[in-house]
């Protein structure tokens, strides 16, 4: 039987009290072949449809290389849907982010081609106009990522920096975050991703990723949950703004961000993460 999307996953303390020093954390065996096959069939054409992007590689920017990128795949209803109203991603990011409950910023797809260039380094938070720092993304490969396709590299522990966050993804972000975060010596962890491996990272956590060397495009999910009493902040930035009427429309500054497009998808209320006293082998 596949894995259900609803299925809490174990998470025990040593995992928590990593996510919290390192600002993000990868689980082994989150979801099982069959449901990846089944949800990233469907994940996949859609983000192939709704694409807009049209240009060759070698004409786009940076920014264009690094991926394809389709938002909100959840509002097409059908397995996307399904997906990214799971309990079991959204339980484990409530877990760790140590709150009561998470709702919906928004949905991403990434799709980074064959070919693909490098993400540059970043925090996605500086696209957030979100008040405090309890958000978090879960990067959900839908295939195994070995190394030549690009997974996700994070600079541990630097969920606490501040020199980079105003850096959107761009060369420049690139070149200055990743020398900064030498400097400070925040290590580059970076490994390849097995088949089920899903990562979360906290939205002030520096990352990057590589180009796509392989022949096969790296298809991956991504779910953006925030506390469910996140307060909308004003926007600091051109692009907090965009996000702000893009993805919570009619949301008020100061206030908690509920809108039909930011649904709370889990509460610790009724159906808690499972605990385990000791070290699980999804570390």
């Amino acid at each position: 039987m596949p894995i259900d999307l609803d299925t809490p996953y174990p998470l025990d303390d040593a995992q928590i009290e990593r996510f919290r020093r390192d600002g993000f954390i990868r689980l082994r065996d989150v979801f099982d072949a069959q449901t990846l096959q089944h949800y990233g069939r469907e994940i996949t054409q859609l983000t192939i449809a709704r694409n807009t992007q049209t240009r060759p590689l070698e004409e786009r920017s940076t920014y264009d290389r690094a991926f394809l990128q389709v938002m909100n795949l959840w509002r097409q209803g059908g397995p996307a849907r399904e997906f990214v109203f799971g309990k079991r991603l959204a339980g484990i990011a409530a877990a760790l982010l140590e709150v009561d409950g998470v709702r919906l910023y928004h949905d991403q797809s990434l799709y980074k081609e064959p070919g693909g260039g490098f993400t540059p380094a970043h925090a996605d938070q500086y696209y957030w106009p979100l008040a405090s720092d309890r958000c978090v993304t879960a990067w959900v490969p839908l295939q195994a990522v070995p190394q030549d396709m690009g997974p996700l590299a994070f600079f541990a522990g630097s969920q606490a920096e501040e020199f980079g966050r105003d850096l959107g993804i761009s060369d420049e972000s690139e070149r200055e975050i990743t020398a900064a975060m030498e400097t400070r010596g925040f290590p580059v962890v970076e490994a390849p991703f097995d088949l089920g491996e899903v990562s979360f990272h906290l939205g002030w956590t520096f990352h990057r990723a590589g180009p796509n060397r392989s022949t096969t495009p790296r298809s991956v999910m991504t779910v953006i949950y925030m506390d469910r009493d996140m307060r909308l902040k004003a926007p600091e930035n051109h692009m907090q703004q965009a996000d702000w009427d893009t993805w919570c429309p009619g949301a008020v500054i100061g206030e908690i961000i509920d809108t039909p497009l930011n649904p709370v998808l889990y509460e610790s209320r009724g159906d808690s993460v499972p605990r385990m006293e000791l070290e699980a082998t999804h570390a």
